[in-house]
């Protein structure tokens, strides 16, 4: 790490100091404090200035139709192209290129997840194309969990030893000096790990290692390895990216409630979304990168909770503006949320919204950063913080201005204004607007179908029908899936009350 860019392990405003933290904590409040003001500053406005208030809801609402459909076009191109994807052969394309120094680093961090859960994605890594022998297998379990992880890293080892030549299985130590407990430092200790165990030990070059790293649920499709490596081997500069799939919540999505079937599936269509506009695509969930930029960088942050979007900005800021998030518009496979009964899943869902939401907590690092990088284009830095800005803000309050907004100049408006026609037609207006809007919903209901792994035989077709079904509830989910949780997250941050990395329950029918 070099000295000068020694800023680059900022979590909070806590770790810094002086002039620094007081610029640090007024980036931490700002997002929360632009989407309070703008909930309020509606209130207001519909009190005080009633026709502007109303203007204003009217033109929100058509902007809103027209990213609707621009958005839409976007889930439509990129499932077509996932789907074309899915039957490439990629192995085939790999023959016009030099693949036999190419390694594969899979790193896969275990809590307290069931061991069918950790079985399930080495079958599917077993399953897969790629030569074993050129593959190092890392399951990385928490001492906190030591028990468990001990008897299924073992079990593991029994099941899959023979299949993987590189096989690690490591213990990360609970309290270590500057860590919080999560995946972050899962991580970054199973990579260090397999560095020493393995890759210095073999002298295999930093710059030949591709490094998956998944969430622990994660199961990869049979040529995801081929996909991610003929990416990897075309790009521009394969060490300056990271390559990012389209998680998929399909494991156990027949056995999840609709509820937690919807957020989870506009999740997988927003990274379906983003995919068609790779300029604003960072690294989430389940990634991949070079293993020569991880060591660079001292892999992942330990110290805070979205480990896998701030590896993003590490390497943005570590190499003055130039790298890239590649989209390999190729899905991966994860556990939607379910948990022994429905109250408890719809809690499960709304927490992990909210530590989703809690990526908000990069912005403060990428301004901060920005500041202190010279290197960096100003016009580099100027597209990302607008593009963060108006992401977080979008997050936390579209759709609270657009379902529980349009009907305040008619309630707090007065006398005045309710005698005039734009008062008797706003709310007509507005539903005439969300109504167009809300025909996306058929493309997600359709998109959402062909995206289903087959019905299990203990399922009737009244199931299938519900999974089309289930798109009424995006206005609900909208709101107290999405909102909600981003407001509860920027208001966290904004009154510096940091969140701890939160472990999802694992649980499957």
């Amino acid at each position: 790490m070099q000295s000068n860019k020694s800023y680059l392990k900022i979590a909070f405003s806590l770790d810094l100091s002086g002039r620094d933290r007081a610029i640090y904590r007024a980036l931490e409040i700002f997002p929360g404090a632009l989407a309070w003001l703008t909930l309020f500053g509606m209130v207001a406005a519909s009190y005080l200035y009633p026709v502007g208030a109303a203007f204003f809801i009217i033109t929100f609402d058509l902007y809103w139709l027209i990213k609707t459909v621009f958005l839409s076009l976007h889930l439509r191109a990129n499932a077509k192209r996932m789907k074309e994807n899915l039957k490439t052969d990629w192995g085939e394309r790999l023959k016009n290129l030099k693949t036999e120094h190419i390694w594969h680093l899979v790193i896969l961090p275990m809590a307290n997840e069931p061991y069918e859960v950790v079985k399930s994605s080495f079958e599917a890594v077993l399953k897969s194309a790629w030569p074993k022998e050129k593959m190092i297998i890392t399951l990385s379990y928490e001492e906190n969990y030591e028990e468990r992880g001990k008897k299924a890293g073992n079990k593991i080892k029994e099941d899959f030893g023979n299949f993987f030549p590189n096989f690690l299985i490591t213990m990360h130590p609970k309290n270590l000096e500057r860590e919080l407990p999560g995946k972050g430092s899962n991580v970054t200790w199973a990579g260090r790990e397999a560095k020493k165990n393995f890759v210095d030990e073999k002298k295999i070059p930093y710059e030949n290692i591709i490094v998956s790293c998944f969430d622990i649920d994660t199961q990869v499709y049979p040529q995801y390895f081929e996909c991610l490596v003929w990416h990897f081997l075309t790009a521009k500069n394969p060490t300056h990216s990271s390559y990012q799939p389209v998680p998929v919540f399909n494991n156990n999505i027949w056995d999840a409630p609709a509820l937690s079937r919807v957020v989870a599936t506009s999740s997988t269509f927003w990274q379906m979304m983003q995919q068609e506009r790779p300029e604003r695509l960072t690294t989430f969930s389940s990634h991949a990168m070079s293993f020569k930029t991880l060591v660079d960088l001292d892999f992942w942050q330990t110290n805070m909770v979205s480990e896998d979007s701030r590896i993003f900005w590490n390497a943005l800021i570590y190499y003055d503006g130039a790298y890239e998030s590649l989209p390999l518009s190729y899905p991966v496979s994860m556990d939607a949320n379910l948990a022994l009964t429905f109250w408890r899943t719809v809690k499960n869902v709304y927490r992990q919204q909210r530590r989703w939401a809690w990526g908000v907590e990069n912005f403060p690092y990428v301004v901060f950063g920005f500041i202190k990088n010279q290197k960096i284009p100003l016009r580099t830095k100027l597209y990302y913080v607008f593009n963060m800005v108006e992401g977080y803000w979008s997050w936390s309050t579209n759709a609270i201005l657009l379902f529980a907004l349009g009907w305040l100049p008619v309630i707090l408006g007065g006398r005045e204004f309710n005698t005039m026609v734009l008062a008797y037609n706003l709310p007509q207006v507005a539903r005439i607007i969300m109504t167009f809007a809300m025909v996306g919903l058929v493309t997600s209901a359709i998109i959402s179908m062909q995206l289903l792994p087959p019905r299990p035989p203990h399922y009737s077709r009244w199931r299938t029908a519900t999974m089309a079904i289930q798109w009424i509830l995006v206005p609900f989910t909208v709101i107290f899936f999405g909102a909600i949780p981003a407001l509860d997250a920027q208001t966290r941050l904004m009154f510096g009350k940091y969140l701890g990395f939160w472990i999802t329950p694992k649980h499957r029918k």
